[in-house]
């Protein structure tokens, strides 16, 4: 008796930011590929809602990230011009941060990767980012790098159109549909995927689950937390109505005070001036569900005390508020790998806060993993290692062990 082929060359778990942009590169090369997404399109219950995410070139994390951001910025304008949509803003970017602050300086780092890249940029003084951009009130002491391709991704627009795409393409998407577990065969090396209502085999498995991604993928559980995140739009009072919109009069911004780093967007999609905090203590939660989506009023006080400080002319009502999750290493760079033990099985995950910009990028890496085991784009420092933090013992777990989160159920029907 002839064995089965697998019903699909590929199954993307979690269709998201990342999710979506496998499944439309796996459906673009050909391949027969499946996407199961346990919510609906672009939903509210993970990390890529919210109307807007920031991008940015002179990258304060880590200059690595910027050949990646230069193919995620051409991947962008490529997926614009396939659904014929308006998916990314340009409106420059601040880094920003007090010139002599101490320790890590966000403003010297972005300012390092821009030189070392020679990306196209300007120092500014915190006055004469104000004097060019009316809605900015940085403090005299603070120093600035402009760039000028900074810009917006809409985010929830853009998980959408890589879904349509993927389907143009002969994608196959079911949603709402759980995953619960999956396993290797260790003989034929066919992955099954076992949801809450149907299993499915595949030659080659994506995870790209995000906040959910130890559920599915327990070992991970030692190398990353999730994070409750806030956001919060300001309504703007100036005598310039376009002072605040992204008409090249307020770019995006990330700023760093003495204890804590923002980030911000003009009004674009919503009326108001959009803040969030990076990394708020004591915000880390046990599971995704477990989220508190209700913004209180220490939330807003919180966010209201730097667009006080530094946006006075958004200092008025909360039109609008927002909770989402981040889920992050503990060295802060992303996970993206072949699985340690099961080569047919791609990792995509903790993307630590930064990770939606390189959302087309990671969708063309994913698929180069899935199809040929590895990629042109430089992703060692993303890798799985055991030398990063946090990773030593997932990195022993996984190898001896596999993943499995339960047993699979014995009496699914295999279907489409």
């Amino acid at each position: 008796m002839g064995r089965t082929e697998p019903q699909y060359d590929a199954i993307v778990v979690g269709v998201g930011g990342m999710g979506s942009a496998a499944l439309y590169h796996l459906a673009k090369r050909g391949s027969k590929v499946l996407g199961l997404e346990q919510y609906s399109i672009a939903h509210h219950n993970g990390s890529s809602h919210g109307i807007s995410r920031i991008i940015r070139l002179a990258y304060h994390e880590d200059p690595a990230y910027v050949p990646l951001l230069k193919r995620a910025y051409e991947l962008w304008r490529e997926l614009e011009q396939e659904t014929k949509q308006d998916l990314l803003c340009i409106t420059g970017s601040i880094d920003t941060a007090r010139g002599d602050l101490q320790g890590y300086n966000g403003f010297k780092k972005s300012l390092q990767s821009a030189q070392e890249h020679n990306l196209e940029h300007e120092i500014l003084t915190g006055d004469e980012v104000n004097a060019r951009f009316p809605g900015y009130s940085l403090p005299s002491n603070f120093m600035a790098v402009y760039q000028p391709e900074g810009g917006i991704l809409a985010s929830e627009l853009c998980i959408a159109a890589h879904i349509k795409a993927a389907q143009s393409h002969g994608a196959h998407f079911h949603a709402p549909e759980k995953v619960e577990t999956w396993k290797v065969d260790d003989v034929t090396g066919v992955v099954t995927v076992f949801t809450d209502q149907r299993q499915y085999t595949a030659r080659k498995l994506v995870l790209t689950a995000g906040s959910w991604m130890p559920d599915i993928m327990p070992e991970l559980q030692s190398a990353v937390v999730v994070e409750r995140q806030v956001i919060g739009w300001f309504s703007v009072k100036h005598p310039d109505p376009d002072c605040c919109t992204p008409s090249g009069k307020f770019p995006v911004f990330l700023l760093q005070d003495e204890t804590d780093y923002w980030y911000g967007f003009p009004q674009f999609g919503h009326n108001g001036l959009k803040i969030g905090k990076f990394h708020r203590g004591n915000n880390i939660i046990a599971h995704p569900k477990d989220l508190d989506r209700t913004v209180s009023l220490d939330d807003e006080q919180m966010m209201r005390g730097a667009i006080s400080k530094f946006f006075p002319v958004a200092n008025h009502e909360m039109t609008k508020a927002a909770a989402c999750m981040f889920t992050t290493t503990q060295d802060s760079h992303f996970i993206v790998d072949l699985h340690p033990k099961h080569k047919q099985v791609v990792v995509c995950s903790a993307c630590s806060g930064h990770g939606y910009k390189f959302c087309s990028v990671m969708g063309e890496i994913l698929a180069d993993l899935a199809l040929i085991s590895k990629t042109q784009h430089d992703i060692d420092f993303i890798r799985f290692n055991d030398a990063r933090p946090g990773q030593k013992d997932m990195m022993h777990s996984l190898q001896q062990e596999g993943a499995l989160v339960k047993p699979p159920p014995t009496s699914f029907p295999s279907k489409l």
